[in-house]
């Protein structure tokens, strides 16, 4: 077993995030590992909230020594609450799933890289966009 996962923080003007993502994989072999995470992220924009929170599997695939492909199932429990410039606001609850596709550049524990989300949905989805960049580490 390996553990790892990911941790972001990010600021901008009138906006918050923070998330942390723990996680476990099982090495099968030298080109193969599979595994289980945990999600939690929190997002403010101006008035508006979001809270995330869920699990993913995740597979690992390593043809050559420093390429990994990637997928990554996420299903996540959003709770949203918008605040609109008339002063309506607008409570939201609902479940978002993701399916990421990556490729990466793999040196020892660490893999930087890219993945798409090919369920993106730009209503609600709690990312901006299908594509992010990512750093794993296991340990």
């Amino acid at each position: 077993m390996r553990y790892g996962g990911g941790l972001g923080l990010g600021f901008g003007t009138n906006s918050f995030n923070i998330a942390v993502a723990p996680s476990a994989i099982y090495q099968a072999n030298d080109y193969f590992a599979a595994g289980v995470g945990l999600s939690f992220n929190y997002y403010e924009f101006g008035d508006s909230k979001f809270t995330a929170y869920g699990g993913s599997l995740l597979t690992l695939f390593n043809p050559v020594r420093p390429i990994q492909l990637s997928a990554e199932l996420e299903q996540l429990r959003i709770n949203r609450t918008i605040e609109s410039i008339t002063g309506s606001r607008i409570e939201d609850n609902y479940w978002s799933p993701a399916l990421f596709f990556g490729l990466g550049y793999s040196n020892r524990n660490v893999t930087f890289g890219i993945r798409y989300d090919v369920l993106h949905d730009s209503q609600k989805s709690i990312y901006a966009d299908p594509w992010m960049p990512f750093v794993r580490v296991y340990f």
